[in-house]
Protein backbone atom coordinates (compact mmCIF):
# COMPACT_ATOMS: atom_id res chain seq x y z
CA UNK A 1 0.00 0.00 0.00
CA UNK A 2 1.32 3.45 -0.95
CA UNK A 3 2.22 5.63 2.02
CA UNK A 4 0.13 8.81 2.20
CA UNK A 5 1.98 12.17 2.21
CA UNK A 6 0.51 15.60 2.94
CA UNK A 7 0.70 18.14 0.09
CA UNK A 8 0.04 21.83 -0.31
CA UNK A 9 -2.41 23.10 -2.91
CA UNK A 10 0.43 23.77 -5.39
CA UNK A 11 1.56 20.14 -5.20
CA UNK A 12 4.63 20.61 -3.02
CA UNK A 13 4.90 18.12 -0.16
CA UNK A 14 4.35 19.10 3.45
CA UNK A 15 7.39 17.65 5.17
CA UNK A 16 5.53 16.31 8.19
CA UNK A 17 4.42 12.72 8.77
CA UNK A 18 0.80 11.87 9.36
CA UNK A 19 0.65 10.22 12.77
CA UNK A 20 -3.11 10.09 13.34
CA UNK A 21 -6.40 11.64 12.35
CA UNK A 22 -8.57 12.82 15.24
CA UNK A 23 -12.25 13.01 14.31
CA UNK A 24 -15.11 14.87 15.95
CA UNK A 25 -18.48 13.14 15.86
CA UNK A 26 -21.81 15.00 15.78
CA UNK A 27 -20.32 18.51 15.73
CA UNK A 28 -23.25 19.83 13.68
CA UNK A 29 -26.62 19.50 15.40
CA UNK A 30 -28.56 18.90 12.18
CA UNK A 31 -26.28 15.98 11.26
CA UNK A 32 -26.79 14.38 14.67
CA UNK A 33 -30.55 14.68 14.18
CA UNK A 34 -30.53 13.19 10.67
CA UNK A 35 -28.95 10.01 12.06
CA UNK A 36 -31.25 10.00 15.09
CA UNK A 37 -28.30 10.55 17.44
CA UNK A 38 -28.38 12.74 20.55
CA UNK A 39 -26.68 16.12 20.32
CA UNK A 40 -23.54 15.84 22.47
CA UNK A 41 -22.77 18.11 25.41
CA UNK A 42 -19.01 17.73 24.90
CA UNK A 43 -16.88 16.76 21.87
CA UNK A 44 -17.17 13.13 20.77
CA UNK A 45 -13.67 12.02 19.80
CA UNK A 46 -12.43 9.04 17.83
CA UNK A 47 -9.27 8.31 15.84
CA UNK A 48 -8.49 7.05 12.37
CA UNK A 49 -4.99 5.59 11.90
CA UNK A 50 -2.51 6.99 9.37
CA UNK A 51 -3.08 3.83 7.30
CA UNK A 52 -6.65 4.98 6.58
CA UNK A 53 -5.49 8.12 4.72
CA UNK A 54 -5.44 8.32 0.93
CA UNK A 55 -5.30 11.19 -1.54
CA UNK A 56 -8.74 12.62 -2.26
CA UNK A 57 -7.61 13.66 -5.74
CA UNK A 58 -7.44 10.00 -6.80
CA UNK A 59 -10.42 7.77 -7.69
CA UNK A 60 -12.26 6.18 -4.77
CA UNK A 61 -12.34 2.41 -5.17
CA UNK A 62 -14.49 0.37 -2.76
CA UNK A 63 -14.87 -2.79 -4.80
CA UNK A 64 -15.04 -5.75 -2.48
CA UNK A 65 -15.94 -3.62 0.53
CA UNK A 66 -18.76 -5.18 2.55
CA UNK A 67 -21.80 -2.95 2.88
CA UNK A 68 -22.46 0.61 1.78
CA UNK A 69 -19.76 3.22 2.23
CA UNK A 70 -21.23 6.53 3.42
CA UNK A 71 -19.53 9.90 2.92
CA UNK A 72 -19.19 12.68 5.49
CA UNK A 73 -17.54 15.86 4.17
CA UNK A 74 -15.41 17.66 6.76
CA UNK A 75 -13.06 20.58 7.19
CA UNK A 76 -9.59 19.20 7.96
CA UNK A 77 -7.11 21.03 10.18
CA UNK A 78 -3.39 20.33 9.73
CA UNK A 79 -1.41 20.63 12.95
CA UNK A 80 2.02 22.25 12.82
CA UNK A 81 3.17 22.26 16.47
CA UNK A 82 2.90 19.83 19.41
CA UNK A 83 -0.21 20.45 21.50
CA UNK A 84 -0.51 19.20 25.08
CA UNK A 85 -2.74 20.99 27.59
CA UNK A 86 -2.53 24.19 25.57
CA UNK A 87 -4.22 27.57 25.75
CA UNK A 88 -6.49 28.93 23.02
CA UNK A 89 -3.71 31.17 21.68
CA UNK A 90 -1.30 28.23 21.51
CA UNK A 91 -3.89 26.12 19.69
CA UNK A 92 -4.54 28.89 17.18
CA UNK A 93 -0.80 29.27 16.51
CA UNK A 94 -0.47 25.53 15.86
CA UNK A 95 -2.88 25.49 12.89
CA UNK A 96 -0.65 25.05 9.86
CA UNK A 97 -3.30 24.67 7.17
CA UNK A 98 -6.84 23.76 6.21
CA UNK A 99 -8.13 21.21 3.74
CA UNK A 100 -11.08 18.92 3.14
CA UNK A 101 -11.68 15.29 3.93
CA UNK A 102 -14.20 12.52 3.54
CA UNK A 103 -14.81 10.67 6.78
CA UNK A 104 -15.94 7.38 5.21
CA UNK A 105 -18.09 4.99 7.20
CA UNK A 106 -19.36 1.46 6.76
CA UNK A 107 -22.74 2.58 8.07
CA UNK A 108 -24.43 -0.83 8.42
CA UNK A 109 -21.42 -2.21 10.28
CA UNK A 110 -21.24 0.89 12.49
CA UNK A 111 -24.89 0.47 13.44
CA UNK A 112 -24.31 -3.18 14.33
CA UNK A 113 -21.30 -2.31 16.47
CA UNK A 114 -23.14 0.52 18.24
CA UNK A 115 -26.10 -1.75 18.98
CA UNK A 116 -23.71 -4.17 20.69
CA UNK A 117 -21.92 -1.39 22.58
CA UNK A 118 -18.69 -2.16 20.70
CA UNK A 119 -16.08 0.33 19.40
CA UNK A 120 -16.51 1.70 15.86
CA UNK A 121 -13.00 1.15 14.50
CA UNK A 122 -13.89 -1.52 11.95
CA UNK A 123 -16.46 0.84 10.41
CA UNK A 124 -14.30 3.98 10.50
CA UNK A 125 -10.63 3.03 10.36
CA UNK A 126 -10.35 0.71 7.35
CA UNK A 127 -7.75 1.30 4.62
CA UNK A 128 -8.95 4.21 2.48
CA UNK A 129 -11.43 5.47 5.09
CA UNK A 130 -9.92 8.97 5.17
CA UNK A 131 -9.44 10.63 1.77
CA UNK A 132 -7.64 13.95 2.34
CA UNK A 133 -7.30 16.92 0.00
CA UNK A 134 -4.22 19.07 -0.43
CA UNK A 135 -3.92 21.78 2.21
CA UNK A 136 -4.06 25.57 2.03
CA UNK A 137 -1.85 27.53 4.44
CA UNK A 138 -3.73 28.88 7.46
CA UNK A 139 -2.56 32.41 6.72
CA UNK A 140 -5.06 32.51 3.83
CA UNK A 141 -7.95 32.22 6.31
CA UNK A 142 -8.14 35.49 8.25
CA UNK A 143 -10.74 34.24 10.75
CA UNK A 144 -12.49 31.11 11.96
CA UNK A 145 -15.52 31.60 9.69
CA UNK A 146 -14.88 29.01 6.97
CA UNK A 147 -17.34 27.48 4.51
CA UNK A 148 -17.13 24.31 2.43
CA UNK A 149 -19.35 22.13 0.28
CA UNK A 150 -19.79 18.82 -1.54
CA UNK A 151 -21.48 18.42 -4.93
CA UNK A 152 -22.30 14.95 -6.29
CA UNK A 153 -22.97 14.75 -10.02
CA UNK A 154 -23.21 18.57 -10.06
CA UNK A 155 -25.92 18.64 -7.38
CA UNK A 156 -25.26 20.27 -3.99
CA UNK A 157 -25.20 17.56 -1.31
CA UNK A 158 -23.60 19.16 1.74
CA UNK A 159 -22.87 22.73 2.83
CA UNK A 160 -20.74 23.41 5.88
CA UNK A 161 -20.15 26.61 7.83
CA UNK A 162 -17.91 26.65 10.89
CA UNK A 163 -20.34 29.08 12.57
CA UNK A 164 -22.75 26.13 12.84
CA UNK A 165 -20.30 23.94 14.78
CA UNK A 166 -21.33 22.98 18.29
CA UNK A 167 -17.65 23.11 19.27
CA UNK A 168 -15.53 25.61 17.28
CA UNK A 169 -12.09 24.77 15.95
CA UNK A 170 -9.79 26.39 18.52
CA UNK A 171 -11.76 25.18 21.59
CA UNK A 172 -11.79 21.74 19.98
CA UNK A 173 -8.00 21.70 19.73
CA UNK A 174 -7.72 22.82 23.34
CA UNK A 175 -10.11 20.05 24.41
CA UNK A 176 -8.27 17.38 22.44
CA UNK A 177 -4.91 18.49 23.85
CA UNK A 178 -6.18 17.87 27.37
CA UNK A 179 -6.80 14.21 26.56
CA UNK A 180 -3.89 13.32 24.27
CA UNK A 181 -1.08 15.10 22.47
CA UNK A 182 -1.43 16.33 18.91
CA UNK A 183 1.83 16.21 16.98
CA UNK A 184 3.01 18.10 13.87
CA UNK A 185 1.47 16.40 10.85
CA UNK A 186 -1.60 15.15 12.71
CA UNK A 187 -4.97 16.10 11.23
CA UNK A 188 -8.21 16.99 13.00
CA UNK A 189 -11.51 16.41 11.19
CA UNK A 190 -13.99 18.87 12.62
CA UNK A 191 -17.34 17.18 11.93
CA UNK A 192 -19.81 16.97 9.08
CA UNK A 193 -22.97 18.95 8.30
CA UNK A 194 -26.24 17.28 7.34
CA UNK A 195 -26.65 15.58 3.98
CA UNK A 196 -24.55 12.42 4.41
CA UNK A 197 -25.32 9.35 2.35
CA UNK A 198 -23.92 6.38 0.41
CA UNK A 199 -21.27 6.57 -2.29
CA UNK A 200 -22.26 4.86 -5.53
CA UNK A 201 -20.23 3.71 -8.54
CA UNK A 202 -19.67 6.33 -11.24
CA UNK A 203 -20.53 9.28 -9.01
CA UNK A 204 -18.44 12.41 -9.58
CA UNK A 205 -17.64 14.47 -6.49
CA UNK A 206 -16.55 18.09 -6.21
CA UNK A 207 -15.39 19.37 -2.84
CA UNK A 208 -15.00 23.12 -2.44
CA UNK A 209 -13.23 25.06 0.32
CA UNK A 210 -14.45 28.64 -0.07
CA UNK A 211 -12.75 30.05 -3.20
CA UNK A 212 -9.38 28.66 -2.16
CA UNK A 213 -9.52 24.98 -3.11
CA UNK A 214 -11.53 22.78 -5.48
CA UNK A 215 -11.04 19.01 -5.52
CA UNK A 216 -12.62 16.57 -7.94
CA UNK A 217 -12.76 12.81 -7.57
CA UNK A 218 -14.82 9.87 -8.82
CA UNK A 219 -16.16 6.65 -7.34
CA UNK A 220 -15.12 3.64 -9.44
Amino acid sequence: MELYQHHWKDGTPVHLPLGKVVCIGRNYAEHAKELNNPVPSEPLLFIKPASSAVHLTRPLDFQGRKGQVHFETELAVLIGKPLTNVSASEAQAAILGYGLALDLTLRDLQSQLKDKGHPWERAKAFDGACPLSPFVAAEHFPNDHITFSLDINEQRQQSGDTRDMLFPIVPLLVHISRHFTLLPGDVVLTGTPKGVGPLLSEQTLKLQLEDKLSVFTKVV
